[in-house]
């Protein structure tokens, strides 16, 4: 007997309901349940119980989210004896105990290596959430293009948020984030959150705190999240706009996922115990210049230390000064990456102080020593990394054994060209290396270089400064400078004077006696 076109519909359905829970970009019950509702208010295919209850805001429930229906929690309360009383929102949170028979509940576990090995990508929720607020830039007559764009940086972006541990983020693009990057993290905090719930991983809420300056950048970042609300990710933004008795009711309606606010408005209500950021995971700060501009890095700091000291923490400086570097040392704990959107130089080598030392060719061996010690003296508190860099690898081998002959306290290293210097200030590693093995050196490890030799191409030299101290939030590059560099004297003083950096007097007239 041939089936009805209902049948053969319901079929296709529970198919694909089958491929979705076993494919491994499923998302969790909760934002397929949502997407299923929406998807069904478009095609006016609605429950039986949809579009005919209706119901109005009360104390208990301001936005009507909840519409008109109580709480599990609160029904157990009016019909359960005392020790059945309603439980408060952070015993929600709690890891729920096995139960027996076939109704049992699954536990909720804690994440473990096995689930880490699913975070080697992103899944396909990241993209829709990127297209929901491309979708809701454009409804609102906003530049939604472009966000696909920024593929690259965004990606950078994941893999350190989704790493384990996650790796802190140091983004020197712009003064503020761009509204693709705000797009791309906020998507990036997304996937993290379904691929949590999806393994059963408790969540705590809020999971994402982006912190900006001033009301008008928080209402920008609430309306970018805003279209996430129909995939299950709510967002709140508290600034000085609104009354904060508002503020209150409306946190106790409601656990955001993620919250954007002004360090002064969220520490008046941390104050008032309206909400918990003890747990968050994921901290944005968007325009750190911005905050020392208003004088407000004391709120940021207490901030960071209310949260636990594992959170990924995200950025946005732009090109600062060292001030600047010293605040971001203090707020990042974890390991660092920098990013950046901006291809100029000045960008790409934020926060690299540039040293330039001149002697003749025969001094050198004895400036490169001289230059060890200071690096040795202002380093005595930790073990310092020291990248040497030579003509080729024939003058890095006799470079080496001139060091470990004039420096007494040595200690070579398992190849000839690495070795240890010791004192009784401490100790830094350095290694030397011939510019033609620099690709296999690692650059970006290191948070100290040192140019022995200025390469033939200028344009080697800026590859080593822009690769340098990636994963630390300040570096330095010291050149050697001698008279046979002289055709490299204007454009180290240009990238000099770009960087904000002072050009020094001697290569101001190296440059000019070029020109005349």
């Amino acid at each position: 007997m041939p089936k009805g076109d209902d049948a053969l519909a319901r079929k296709r359905g529970k198919v694909r309901r089958k491929r979705m829970r076993s494919s491994e970009n499923a998302v969790s019950t909760r934002v397929a349940a949502i997407i299923a509702s929406k998807r069904r208010r478009k095609t006016g295919k609605r429950r039986g119980c949809e579009g005919m209850c209706f119901s109005l805001p009360c104390p208990e429930d301001p936005f009507n989210e909840r519409h008109g229906k109580k709480r599990r929690t609160e029904d157990a309360a009016d019909t359960n004896d005392d020790h059945e009383k309603k439980k408060s929102k952070d015993s929600k949170k709690r890891p729920l105990e096995r139960a027996t028979g076939s109704n049992a509940i699954p536990v909720r576990k804690k994440e473990t290596e096995e689930d880490r090995v699913e975070y080697d990508r992103p899944s396909k929720f990241l993209v829709v959430c990127l297209n929901a607020i491309r979708d809701g830039a454009v409804a609102s007559e906003e530049d939604g293009g472009g966000i696909h764009d920024s593929a690259s940086w965004g990606m950078e972006l994941w893999k350190s948020c989704a790493a384990s541990p996650p790796s802190d983020v140091l983004d020197t693009s712009h003064r503020y984030a761009t509204r693709q990057q705000t797009a791309w993290l906020v998507s990036t905090a997304c996937d993290i959150v379904a691929r949590k719930e999806k393994l059963g991983v408790v969540v705590s809420c809020p999971f994402l705190l982006y912190l900006v300056p001033s009301q008008e950048k928080a209402v920008q970042v609430r309306s970018m999240c805003k279209p996430l609300k129909s995939l299950g990710i709510h967002s709140v933004s508290l600034h000085p706009g609104a009354s904060i008795e508002h503020q209150i009711s409306g946190l106790k309606s409601c656990e955001p996922e993620f919250l954007i606010s002004t360090p002064e408005r969220l520490l008046e209500l941390v104050s008032l115990k309206a909400i918990d950021i003890s747990n968050v995971s994921m901290l944005v700060i968007d325009g750190l210049k911005g905050f020392m501009d208003l004088n407000i890095i004391k709120e940021l700091r207490s901030i960071r230390g209310t949260i636990s000291g594992d959170a990924q923490v995200t950025i946005f400086s732009g090109q600062c000064d060292q001030s600047a570097a010293t605040v971001a040392r203090n707020l990042l704990h974890g390991r660092i990456t920098k990013l950046t959107t901006n291809d100029s130089v000045a960008s790409r080598s934020a926060f690299v102080t540039q040293h330039v030392h001149f002697c003749t060719k025969e001094e050198k061996t004895s400036k490169v020593k001289e230059i060890l010690e200071h690096v040795l003296e202002n380093h005595a508190s930790k073990t310092a990394k020291v990248l040497l860099v030579a003509a080729n690898d024939n003058v890095a081998q006799k470079l080496s054994s001139s060091l470990k002959l004039e420096i007494l306290t040595v200690n070579d290293g398992s190849q000839g060209s690495t070795f240890t210097v010791c004192s009784s200030m401490g100790l830094i590693n350095v290694l030397v290396k011939g510019c033609e093995s620099l690709a296999t050196s690692g650059v970006e490890e290191f948070e100290i270089v040192l140019v022995a030799d200025l390469p033939p191409s200028f344009d080697d030299y800026v590859e080593i400064l822009t690769r340098t101290a990636r994963h630390t939030v300040a570096g330095e590059v010291h050149v050697i400078f001698s008279k046979t560099d002289a055709t490299h004297a204007k454009p180290l003083a240009d990238v000099l004077a770009n960087s904000g950096q002072a050009v020094p007097k001697l290569l101001r007239q190296l440059m000019d006696k070029n020109h005349s």
